[in-house]
């Protein structure tokens, strides 16, 4: 089988290398590519997406989803079901202190004279390291700071900052394609909104020190242009990982395929019941770094069982089979889903994901994208309900109640219609009376330095609201893979 897919890689790589050299005009109209005298539409020789600064190619394919062990806790919310996730990319490593300071270093310099709500904004809650009955000062003062810190995992970052850090990547890695290209040149002079916005700059409203642009064909043109979506030269965006991609990678079921058959299931990422290495070489060390009982966080001096009183440097213990440290144990991470209880009820069994509001980009009267704000970023908008009335997938921007908190999951709740009109999930499920439940509830999977071994087991899941943060709860970042679904890089 290994032979077989060597082969095909082999084969696909060099019938792309073939058809760059060979395939010189269209099949379907026969009018030349890359020709200036017959208007000069150009196609690039693409073989696939590059990986990014420090992601892990993730081959997607179908597992099982949801909590496959007993639920202590009894809540019923991770039902077991089929589903597929494609591939993607995930962080090898959870984001580091000193990966955030590099952000809060660049919102500092470029928005700290005029814009200082920009950096104070983004700033960890180092407080969420106090406890009422309990001595940590120390992690409050030099946590995020002391070079002592700096690879391991920043917490005290709420969702909504995780999301504006994914947003900021993006940004910083695709301006640096360009400055390798040759395309740009280094700018540390940028602030305020004159700095690099990938989606401003694929509008025409970012120049910078421009080195070289590229070639233009089309005979009408200057002779030159900005680099395009169509060249593959801009990488898409960093985000955070949906619940299934999260799990789905934690779990490294890849080590356990033989051809179309997954033959152990696994509770942990890796094979077992057990939490301590069977290496003859390691034996009996912890797999991950996680609460071994009441008042335990590390063992006994001496035989110290993880070596990590709370989090442990962002590279520690092993990483699973695809080579993705610390899914287990650490810190807990953020994903993009809003919590419903019985989403693993309703969700779609292909990149099953809540939380969608579809937005555009927004425009004026004479369908311009209007100029960027004050921050560089050019300004969205949720798709008007009046132009959704004849679309058959979706008829509204707002999906995140989508069986499960508007009017349509409510049909049968007399007193809830009575009580609203409207598709919003508070009423219907009582927030702060009742439930924490709301649209702002968002999903972090995984165990911690604090929680005990069941936590660790990829199909558990728990929820806390976007704008809270919490000394054990982390992140990292995930990116969309483009094309096929094998690398073969």
């Amino acid at each position: 089988m290994k032979y077989f897919r060597a082969f095909s890689a082999f084969f696909v790589l060099t019938s792309l290398i073939l058809s760059s050299c060979t395939e010189e005009k269209s099949a379907t109209t026969g009018w030349e590519y890359n020709n200036p005298k017959n208007g000069g539409f150009q196609v690039v020789d693409y073989i696939e997406q590059p990986t990014g600064p420090g992601l892990v190619f993730v081959e997607g394919g179908t597992f099982m989803m949801g909590s496959t062990y007993d639920d202590y806790m009894y809540e019923w919310h991770s039902i077991p079901r089929q589903v597929t996730v494609k591939s993607f990319y995930l962080d090898e490593t959870e984001v580091a202190n000193v990966d955030y300071l590099e952000y809060l270093y660049w919102l500092n310099r470029v928005f700290g004279t005029n814009y200082p709500e920009v950096y104070k904004k983004a700033l960890p809650d180092t407080l969420v390291w106090r406890e009422r009955l309990a001595y940590n000062e120390p992690l409050v003062e030099l946590y995020l700071r002391h070079p002592a810190y700096q690879y391991y995992p920043v917490v005290g970052v709420s969702w909504v900052q995780a999301t504006d850090y994914c947003a900021w990547r993006t940004d910083r890695v695709n301006e640096m394609l360009l400055i390798q290209m040759g395309i740009l040149d280094m700018d540390p002079d940028q602030i305020d909104a004159n700095n690099f916005n990938t989606e401003a700059y694929l509008a025409g409203q970012y120049e910078g020190l421009v080195r070289d642009n590229l070639k233009d064909l089309n005979p009408n043109s200057t002779g030159e242009r900005k680099v395009r979506t169509e060249d593959g030269i801009l990488l898409p965006k960093y985000r955070l990982p949906t619940e299934a991609e999260w799990e789905y990678a934690a779990l490294g079921l890849v080590g356990n395929t033989y051809f179309e058959r997954t033959v152990d299931r696994r509770n942990y990422p890796w094979n077992g019941h057990y939490l301590r290495n069977d290496d003859q070489d390691m034996h009996g060390i912890f797999m991950a770094n996680f609460k071994r009982g009441q008042g335990d966080y590390m063992g006994v001096a001496g035989n110290l069982n993880d070596a990590a009183v709370g989090p442990a440097p962002v590279g520690s213990f092993w990483p699973n089979d695809y080579g993705l440290y610390n899914m287990a144990g650490n810190v807990c991470e953020w994903v993009m889903d809003v919590y419903r209880p019985l989403t693993h009820e309703d969700m779609t069994d292909l990149n099953p994901f809540r939380g969608n509001v579809f937005q555009r980009k927004e425009r004026d009267p004479e369908g311009l994208i209007t100029d960027k704000d004050d921050y560089g970023k050019l300004k969205y908008i949720d798709e008007p309900i009046d132009e959704l009335a004849d679309r058959r997938n979706y008829r509204k921007a707002n999906n995140i109640n989508y069986l499960d908190g508007d009017f349509q999951s409510a049909l049968n709740d007399e007193e809830w219609l009575k009580s609203t009109e409207d598709s919003h999930s508070q009423t219907m499920y009582d927030y702060s009376l009742t439930t924490m439940i709301n649209d702002k509830a968002r999903v972090y999977k995984g165990g911690s330095w604090k929680d005990v071994a069941y936590w660790m087991m990829p199909g558990t899941r728990r929820f806390l609201d976007e704008t809270l943060a919490t000394d054990y709860i982390g992140f990292r970042c995930a990116m969309d893979r483009v094309g096929g679904q094998i690398s073969f890089r």
